[in-house]
């Protein structure tokens, strides 16, 4: 975890959970291209960073990933605080769009498979251990964190340690045989 100290908020069903504060941001370059995500979780006065690259992803992937990174980072069952600029993710939370695809067997609305589905089943698996509060911030606009995890996007696309991102391909591989993951 986040170098902890015994800092603790009351929390529903008696039990006593950390309060974790997250910031997120991902990015392409040329979406799809090489890509990126950074992260930023604040416990108490700890702050860590998380950052990671793709060779050829997209911004909405990597959206994503940043959330993942942030929440499976966390050792235990915490309080979270998430903030994030991508509508596409804080909508599907908090306007259960999620919950929907589920349910209808990940199919959209528009009866059309719902893209980047390996990482929303990563991410609501790894979002059903901790309470999540969701928030959108608009992106580019001078929130110092926000801006910090576009920095981390940038300095882990341009530092060149890029990743596959198997996902991608394979969305894309079913894609191009006409049945979406």
């Amino acid at each position: 975890m986040i170098g902890v100290s015994l800092w603790y908020i009351a929390s529903e069903g008696g039990r006593d959970l950390k309060k974790v504060v997250v910031y997120t941001d991902g990015g392409a370059r040329g979406n799809p291209g090489p890509g990126g995500y950074g992260a930023i979780l604040t416990f108490g006065k700890h702050h860590k960073e998380l950052k990671g690259a793709f060779d050829h992803t997209t911004n909405n992937r990597m959206e994503l990933m940043a959330v993942i990174s942030a929440l499976e980072s966390l050792s235990e069952s915490c309080q979270v605080l998430l903030h994030s600029d991508s509508k596409y993710v804080i909508d599907a939370l908090t306007k259960n769009w999620l919950k929907g695809w589920k349910r209808k067997g990940w199919i959209k609305s528009d009866k059309k498979p719902v893209l980047n589905q390996d990482l929303w089943r990563r991410l609501d698996a790894a979002a059903s251990r901790h309470e999540m509060t969701w928030k959108w911030v608009k992106g580019h606009a001078g929130n110092p964190l926000n801006e910090r995890c576009d920095e981390l996007v940038h300095e882990a696309i341009d530092a060149g340690d890029l990743q596959t991102d198997q996902g991608y391909l394979d969305q894309q591989s079913a894609s191009d045989e006409g049945k979406l993951l």
